[in-house]
């Protein structure tokens, strides 16, 4: 056999193995392998704010590398969610978003991002009630009493919210189209301001979450009439659901966990499973009891099918108001 033949037969085995695929490597194999950035694309200080902190504290301890929160607030929470959309794939930067992340398609023209092809569900955390609140002097104890005087008064009763688009804009809007009355909505930039005016009697009253509230209630500052969840809740137990009023009324808030399109399977398993197992200690779920917040810790897959149908409850309450923002 000539030099060159001999030559060609000791590299075709090589030649062999480099064309075939390199065996696929764990990505779990030394994952998280630096710190994991916590996108929250609110301002810190807040209930969102305090809620992902806990839960990052908890994962660095899982992971053995620090989790570190950083605030990218604005737009209603667009600004920090690009953030997560445009990050590299490889799980180590995340998302805490809320409701909003699922109506900001429904309500602005364009988004820096597509929420379904760029963003990856990974679980909803928790779901929270939103509780209607009237300031003292309404002349209202119950929804009954509340429809009527709205009705009584079109246009005239005016309900705060933290902002154009926000879930408890769009509750209020909920509420005025299944009592078939019309409300007066005043929009703020935050629950804290909006929540200000509300005990100085500049508004009648807002959908809050009970953790803002909280304090107000029990100085006798606000009344709580009802709940937006579909039963009861077990924070307030003696307080009735809309629903009772208004059957098949629905309106509550929820946090959740979200990474980048493309990052692997595995890492997004390894994500969810982990916060469910932080969700099932019983000291977080004391921790969240205080917001009437119920724990979930959902596969990727569910909570994708819990946005969709989140999508389309909000949407048509949408459209119907005829909400649009730029």
């Amino acid at each position: 056999m000539s030099a060159i033949l001999r030559r060609h037969a000791l590299l075709a085995p090589l030649a062999a193995s480099l064309a075939r695929p390199a065996l696929a490597q764990d990505p779990l194999a030394g994952w998280p392998p630096r710190p994991v950035r916590f996108v929250v694309p609110f301002p810190p200080g807040g209930g969102t704010d305090v809620l992902a902190r806990l839960i990052g504290q908890r994962l660095s301890e899982i992971w053995g590398k620090p989790v570190v929160v950083e605030n990218r607030p604005g737009a209603n929470g667009i600004l920090g969610t690009d953030v997560v959309a445009k990050a590299r794939p490889d799980g180590l930067t995340l998302g805490f978003v809320l409701a909003t992340h699922a109506i900001n398609p429904l309500l602005y023209r364009s988004l820096p991002y597509d929420t379904d092809r760029d963003i990856a569900p990974v679980t909803l955390v928790a779901e929270y009630p939103y509780i209607l609140t009237v300031n003292t002097a309404v002349p209202a104890n119950s929804i009954p009493e509340l429809i009527a005087l709205a009705g009584s008064k079109p246009g005239e009763i005016s309900y705060a919210s933290s902002g154009n688009g926000s879930g408890p804009h769009l509750a209020g809007e909920m509420l005025a189209q299944m009592a078939g009355i019309r409300l007066l909505h005043v929009p703020y930039r935050g629950a804290g301001p909006a929540n200000n005016d509300l005990v100085a009697g500049q508004v009648s009253m807002m959908f809050n979450n009970l953790l803002a509230a909280a304090q107000l209630l029990r100085a006798g500052n606000l009344r709580v009439l009802a709940v937006g969840t579909p039963e009861r809740s077990a924070a307030l137990p003696d307080v009735p659901a809309l629903a009772e009023f208004l059957p098949g009324f629905a309106a509550t808030g929820w946090y959740a966990v979200v990474a980048p399109a493309a990052v692997a399977p595995e890492i997004i398993g390894k994500i969810q499973s982990d916060v469910a197992t932080i969700l099932r200690d019983p000291e977080m779920r004391q921790r969240l009891a205080p917001d009437g917040a119920v724990p979930v810790g959902n596969t990727p897959a569910a909570f994708r099918d819990f946005i969709q149908q989140d999508r389309h409850r909000w949407g048509a309450v949408i459209r119907t108001a005829n909400v649009q923002l730029e």
